[in-house]
């Protein structure tokens, strides 16, 4: 006769108000290889729409955004992806006009758009918790949070306006 163990695994999803940071567990290496943050716990700390890098792998990036009020209008050369973690958020676009698309085709990361973005309104996405929405290349985007901030992790390359706070968000230890 065996023993059997019976493992009984929970998932649980964190949220902007309720998160555990978690942390690295090694099998055969060493903790110090690795480093380990959280998205909840920047966007706590943040100041709305930061675009705080948490993870990189060359010039690709993921960045945690605090989704609260309205932000700034932004655009890029390349495509970026929007998913929201927590909390309710809007995304309007507008399909830039040449005058005020990125010059440089090989600009990475976002930008901001100088002024009111003009050209053809193409509409809105309202993304919640698991949703996620593209942002197309060359087109003018705004996040709108009405209600409780959130949480909306971005898939884009480094750029000018992605923050690096490695010392303040990592664990690793």
């Amino acid at each position: 006769m065996t023993a059997t163990t019976a493992t009984a695994y929970k998932t649980r999803f964190g949220s902007l108000k309720h998160f555990e940071k978690g942390h690295v567990e090694p099998i055969d290496d060493d903790v110090r290889h690795y480093a380990f943050s959280n998205c909840f716990e920047i966007a706590s700390i943040s100041k709305p729409y930061e675009k705080v890098v948490f993870g990189q792998n060359q010039i690709y990036v993921l960045e945690t955004l605090r989704a609260e009020g309205t932000s700034p209008w932004y655009t890029c050369a390349h495509d970026e992806f929007a998913l929201v973690m927590d909390g309710d958020v809007e995304v309007h676009l507008v399909q830039l006009d040449a005058a005020q698309t990125v010059a440089d085709k090989e600009k990475n990361g976002a930008v901001l758009v100088k002024g009111e973005p003009k050209g053809k309104k193409m509409g809105w996405m309202k993304l919640s918790r698991g949703h996620q929405g593209l942002l197309p290349k060359n087109t003018a985007y705004q996040f709108r949070s009405a209600g409780e901030p959130g949480v909306i992790v971005l898939q884009s390359c480094k750029g000018d306006l992605s923050i690096e706070k490695w010392a303040d968000i990592c664990q690793s230890h």
